[in-house]
């Protein structure tokens, strides 16, 4: 039986885009249960923490996690194509290559352009009229370069001042008031959205960014519609 690849993510049982201090709790929590003192001296549970402590390793520092993830992410997307390629197929047997996509497939309006400051200047989320809060389905993944900001507890630096909001006590912006993120960062807050460390900020999230465009409600169903057997 062939082994699973190493996965640093799922050894210690956290989100591709958990923040550092999830990670590191994460990992003490493992390493509390499984250390040989606690869980015996046999090889399984030494070769269990010696797993744990590899992947803590490779998580840990910034710079290592973030060539970590662009060689995770390049296995992903190799065994992806590899499996939706036809086996024998004639395109593979004379190495025709596949068209890509451009921007303006399903979903797009002509070229791609981006809005001041860089970002993409995509249509808002569009929800439920009955919505109230949730996650988004905008912003990326944790990115260093897109979030603006270098990895690390209140990396970002003091605040900027004039807050407006709740205060973030993790990650970069520690100190921070969500309207100085959202003035600095607009996509840290979309990822916070998506974030199950951002639910308890999930009314204030879903009001920022309906009042920046990045979110509208679909419209709600007319109320004048005539019933089955109402008289005309």
């Amino acid at each position: 039986m062939t082994e699973p690849p190493f996965d640093a993510y799922k050894v210690l049982q956290v989100d591709s885009e958990a923040e550092d201090e999830v990670i590191q709790a994460a990992y003490r929590r493992l390493a509390q249960k499984y250390h040989p003192d606690v869980a015996g001296s046999g090889a399984e549970s030494a070769g269990r923490m010696a797993t744990i402590n590899r992947a803590w390793e490779t998580l840990r520092d910034p710079a290592r996690r973030r060539a970590y993830d662009h060689e995770r992410r390049t296995s992903a997307q190799a065994a992806e194509g590899a499996a939706s390629r036809p086996a024998g197929s004639a395109a593979a047997a004379s190495g025709a290559a596949t068209p890509s996509r451009g921007p303006t497939g399903p979903g797009t309006s002509g070229a791609h352009t981006t809005a001041p400051g860089g970002r993409p200047n995509r249509p808002p989320e569009t929800v439920s009229s009955d919505w109230t809060s949730g996650r988004s389905s905008q912003g990326g993944g944790y990115d260093p370069a897109e979030m603006g900001a270098k990895d690390g507890y209140g990396a970002a630096g003091p605040p900027p001042g004039d807050p407006s909001g709740r205060v973030l006590t993790f990650g970069r912006f520690a100190g921070w008031s969500l309207g100085e993120v959202a003035r600095r960062d607009l996509e840290y807050i979309e990822w916070l959205d998506r974030m199950p460390i951002g639910r308890p900020y999930r009314d204030e999230i879903d009001a920022i960014l309906r009042k920046a465009g990045r979110r509208k409600s679909a419209p709600a169903e007319s109320q004048d519609r005539r019933g089955l057997f109402r008289r005309r």
